[in-house]
């Protein structure tokens, strides 16, 4: 699918520290736009860009004309910075300030790389702002109840882990399993290695662990930690800091220090890239053995490199259908689709990340074609009819 050129893009200068800022607003759909901010240093305009059009096709992909929650337009925000500087939390408020007539009228934001959603939250009440999705309240029947039902939601925890850390990592996990079960591939004895152990890779790798799956290796900022015979999961993640840096105190005998690109190498069936955009280029595709390759975190595969994988065999699950679960959890809570409930979250997220994965494999197969070119196809039949529905610009 050939994109169009989004509908607002800007730069924006810190004043402070001349840092820079990005906003693009890909679409619109009854006036809103849906799309987290990152913080990383080395983040681009092209590459948040990239990010908009991509929730653009997150959106359009849970269309349900008989849910409550009606998909938004695609966003994304950046900025240029790492969030662990000293200056990181004072640079987020000013660029929040400085966005908020655009949260206010039409841009809906939450956690994305670098920043969670607590932090967002604080910075965005510094700012002056209501709520980093306000924009999104005049769509809603009842907003009090609304605004109720998704704090309570976030208050909910599993196993010590709230509920919105869980949701994205469901719906990746669901994807593996999906994408196993249609190969007749059995949960046990099926190696993952999992790059980044934040929010979404560490979700992602307890649901497959719990799954009967055996993760052989994570990676953080200091390296690829690997056990050929599984590591503990649960003591991998509860020696997580902040930024989903694991403490090497909790590693048992069998577990290995690696370099930090070692997760591409890794004996496993499955590898699930859950960190930073472009991390398996041209080069790196060369070293990875696994037969699927599922996007958890965005972009992270580089189009030349996919090409390559599947001239080989491998399958690229891609980013716009395998993480999406976090989004649309989000608004199916916000719109009461679900209510602030775990067990009711994991099911609906299930259901609909294995439809559409059954979908889009199903669309793969008939025209065949890869799986992200596939998603597109079934992304230009639902933003027609989205368009014909609701419009884009209202």
């Amino acid at each position: 699918m050939t994109a169009p050129a989004p509908l607002m893009s800007l730069v924006w200068t810190d004043h402070v520290t001349g840092r820079r800022g990005f906003l693009v607003v890909d679409r619109l759909v009854r006036g809103v736009a849906s799309g987290g901010l990152r913080m990383r240093p080395g983040c681009t305009l092209e590459e948040v860009a990239g990010l908009a059009r991509g929730m653009t096709m997150k959106e359009a992909l849970h269309y349900n004309p008989e849910g409550r929650y009606v998909p938004l337009g695609g966003a994304k925000g950046g900025i240029d910075c790492d969030p662990q500087d000293p200056g990181a939390y004072g640079l987020l408020v000013r660029y929040l300030r400085a966005m908020r007539p655009y949260i206010e009228s039409f841009w809906t934001t939450g956690e994305d790389l670098g920043l969670t959603q607590d932090l967002v939250d604080r910075a965005a009440a510094e700012a002056g702002l209501v709520s980093s999705v306000q924009a999104v309240y005049p769509l809603l029947d009842d907003e009090a109840a609304a605004r109720r039902r998704l704090a309570d939601a976030f208050a909910v925890e599993v196993d010590g882990i709230g509920l919105d850390e869980l949701a994205g990592g469901c719906g990746v996990a669901e994807s593996v399993l999906a994408a196993l079960d249609r190969a007749s591939v059995p949960y046990r004895g099926t190696r993952v290695a999992v790059q980044g152990l934040g929010t979404m890779g560490g979700a992602t790798a307890r649901f497959l662990a719990r799954a009967g799956l055996t993760v052989v290796a994570v990676a953080d900022i200091k390296g690829t930690i690997e056990n050929p015979a599984g590591l503990d999961v649960e003591a991998l993640l509860a020696a997580r800091d902040a930024y989903g840096t694991v403490d090497r105190r909790v590693l048992r005998p069998g577990d290995r220090e690696l370099p930090g690109d070692a997760w591409l190498s890794t004996q496993a069936e499955v590898l699930v890239p859950a960190a930073v955009s472009y991390a398996v280029g041209i080069a790196e595709q060369e070293r990875v053995t696994a037969r699927w390759i599922v996007e958890a975190a965005n972009m992270p595969v580089v189009p030349e490199a996919e090409t390559l994988l599947a001239a080989r065999g491998v399958t690229v699950l891609p980013d716009v259908v395998v993480n999406s679960g976090t989004n649309a959890w989000w608004w199916w809570t916000l719109f009461g689709d679900i209510g602030a409930d775990a067990d009711e979250a994991f099911a609906h997220i299930r259901g609909s990340m294995r439809a559409l994965i059954e979908l889009m494999l199903d669309r793969a197969e008939a025209d065949g074609t890869t799986p992200r070119a596939a998603a597109h196809a079934l992304v230009t039949d639902r933003l027609a009819v989205i368009a014909e529905r609701l419009g884009w610009y209202r």
